[in-house]
């Protein structure tokens, strides 16, 4: 079942009862779509997430409900806190895992499974493809978050990438500027092992920008598209094989160098598919 309820509440009353009679659902569908981020208001002139059923809602207030069967029966992957320094921890999101939520609901994604493990405000920091994995900054106040995002948007961060393609592959620190959607798009890439058994090859990426499914796009233009790749690719048994292992970056907080690697234990991209 998929609905979307969007109503302005005539008197006030409790939301869950407002929602379950507008939309027909029973109270205890309501709170679970609630409590998986299904459920937004109007609150101090924004549109934010309500998780609370038994809130009084005002009259004249907004309420929205998107309602999707198979969104909130998903199950969360198994993200994991790497460190937590205080005012931004740093994650492993694993393969298929959404960076932040949609409308439908936020209870797959990264930034709610670290709101719940800490207990504390979490404000995305950077993105990941969902079919990706590897690591993601989190912040834990807005200060962090805008200092920490200026990294990213001021390319002053380094973001190496591990990605297993299809073929067989040597190349020296390669260059890819190739643009996507009309915007520049600059990706380096070197051969780490190379697999003739089943014509694979492992590659580091570095990538200079951040354009959408930047990575990707510039492999399949190669000839030499990521293992399990569904949209530039050809499917396989295996998780899209892209993965972000490594980040460095003048740190604006500690003011100093910092540098992250993903765990061997976490990297799955070490042997062929």
């Amino acid at each position: 079942m998929r609905t979307s309820i969007d109503l302005t509440v005539e008197h006030t009353e409790v939301a869950v009862d407002a929602l379950s009679e507008a939309s027909g659902l029973p109270k205890q569908r309501i709170k679970d779509a609630m409590n998986k981020g299904a459920c937004w208001w109007t609150h101090k002139g924004k549109q934010v997430r309500l998780r609370k059923a038994k809130r009084e809602i005002r009259a004249g207030t907004r309420l929205q409900l998107f309602y999707d069967d198979a969104v909130l029966g998903r199950k969360p992957g198994k993200a994991e806190c790497l460190e937590d320094r205080g005012r931004y921890s740093v994650w492993f999101k694993p393969h298929g895992m959404l960076a932040q939520g949609s409308q439908w609901g936020d209870h797959c994604s990264l930034l709610r499974t670290a709101e719940i493990q800490l207990r504390r405000d979490c404000f995305l920091i950077h993105r990941l493809d969902a079919d990706a994995a590897g690591l993601m900054l989190i912040a834990h106040d807005p200060k962090a978050a805008g200092a920490l995002s200026q990294c990213f948007a001021g390319r002053t961060i380094t973001k190496d990438y591990q990605a297993r393609v299809r073929g067989l592959l040597v190349v020296q620190d390669r260059v890819v500027d190739t643009p996507i959607d009309g915007k520049s798009a600059i990706s380096r890439m070197t051969t780490i092992q190379v697999e003739e058994a089943d014509e694979t090859s492992l590659l580091a990426v570095n990538i200079e920008t951040g354009r959408k499914h930047q990575i990707r796009k510039h492999l399949a233009g190669m000839g030499h598209p990521i293992v399990g790749d569904r949209l530039y690719g050809k499917p396989a048994p295996v998780p899209l094989q892209l993965l972000a292992y490594r980040l460095e970056f003048d740190c604006p907080l500690a003011r100093e160098r910092i540098r992250i690697c993903l765990p061997e234990r976490l990297n799955s991209l070490a042997s062929p598919e």
